[in-house]
């Protein structure tokens, strides 16, 4: 019986890395659809190969950073319980994998390709698992101290701050260490429009990210007896209010729409195993609007030129993720219980200061040392010909 539970702990988990792993096509189309044409290869490229980086980096040096665990022993001794620590860090990987991913977009069409591939190994091995050993390996005693002083650890139970909070604001250290594409902005000020390149492949992006979500939340339980049809039907509700507000707040646009979902299920995933189904509503709702807001703030006023909204979508609304499992988690409102609203806030705010300190660190060294942009004739002839020598169609 102890056998066929870890078999189908092991078939659960590996079910859930292959959707986390199926996420990062919905990463490239969401990319490849919103950039202008000059650069569709580019954004494909990049998403597989740091995928594949981050594998490197992971496998050897991160995840011995975050949980202390090395492969460095026989076959035999790693095929014990049916592989489960195998799959276990599969599914972990692809989490990880998800910090390059959606600095990739904040990045897009104007940063060096090999340079992109250092910056991720670099956050994949060391920054990205440093918070991940403290917030979900108890590591430095933040967890206890927090337990100690405030009832209760952080909880963060599928990534909202681990994973896109972090992304979202090691992406932002990039997008102002970068600059703004050539031609986004006038000398007075204004702004250019550079329109998505592709509204379909960007709604392709979309629904495969919304649909591989469920494997990022409810397969974040790790074990079959941990599966709970809360996180489905939260995931579910976060999605939905997201989507609907940004409907609202952004006017009937597509790009709004098709990036509410996404904002909802960011900010779902921290909370998402506590909060009763009308908190998870509640809080897609805020993250759909959020985005909207911060997105046209950031490209408009603060002249950030974040080619995806990165930071709004993974940095802003994971943030709020983090705050509203504090909020939507409490008993009061409906939740579970389990958390404490202060616990919340530092861990948030721990997460995002590490986030930013290796960001700028990391790409603040690779511009320093080699340059991360690439020179004006490279962006105006864009990515897919500079890079790749080829462009997205027979035509180009």
């Amino acid at each position: 019986m102890e056998q066929l539970v870890t078999a189908n702990d092991t078939l659960f988990v590996l079910l859930g890395a292959i959707m986390v792993l199926a996420m990062h096509a919905g990463f490239a189309f969401l990319e490849l659809g919103t950039v202008r044409h000059k650069n569709q290869v580019n954004a494909l490229v990049k998403i597989l190969v740091d995928f594949s980086v981050s594998t490197i980096a992971y496998f050897f040096i991160g995840y011995s950073v975050a949980y202390g665990v090395s492969f460095f022993s026989g076959a035999e001794v790693l095929a014990a319980k049916n592989g489960y620590d195998l799959v276990k860090f599969f599914f972990l990987l692809t989490f990880a994998a998800a910090i390059p991913a959606i600095v990739s977009g904040g990045i897009a069409e104007r940063a060096r390709f090999n340079p992109q591939l250092a910056a991720t190994f670099a956050l994949v091995a060391l920054v990205y698992p440093f918070f991940e050993g403290i917030a979900w390996n108890k590591h430095y005693g933040v967890q206890d101290w927090l337990v100690s002083n405030f009832g209760f650890a952080f909880h963060d139970f599928a990534g909202s701050v681990v994973v896109h909070a972090m992304g979202g604001w090691i992406g932002l250290a990039a997008v102002i260490l970068l600059g703004a594409r050539a031609g986004r902005y006038s000398k007075d000020g204004r702004l250019h429009a550079y329109p998505p390149s592709n509204i379909p492949f960007l709604a392709l992006g979309a629904w495969i990210l919304t649909v591989g979500w469920f494997g990022f939340n409810v397969m974040s339980a790790q074990s079959i007896q941990g599966i709970s049809g809360l996180v489905a039907v939260n995931s579910l509700m976060a999605l939905v209010g997201g989507t609907l507000a940004a409907l609202v707040m952004g006017k009937n646009d597509p790009g709004f729409v098709h990036n509410g979902p996404l904002a909802g299920l960011v900010a779902v995933c921290a909370g998402s195993d506590i909060m009763h189904p009308l908190g998870a509503l509640a809080t897609g709702a805020v993250a759909g609007g959020l985005f909207v807001w911060a997105f046209t703030m950031t490209q408009n006023r603060l002249k950030i030129d974040d080619v995806l909204g990165v930071w709004p979508l993974h940095g802003l609304c994971g943030a709020w993720g983090g705050l509203a499992a504090g909020i939507f988690g409490a008993k009061a409102l409906g939740g579970i219980g389990g958390v404490s609203f202060m616990s919340q806030l530092i861990g948030t705010l721990m997460g995002i200061s590490i986030a930013l300190i290796g960001g700028f660190v990391v790409y603040g060294a690779l511009k320093k040392f080699v340059g991360i942009r690439l020179d004006a004739e490279e962006e105006f002839n864009g990515a897919d010909l500079s890079i790749h020598q080829i462009g997205a169609s027979a035509e180009d």
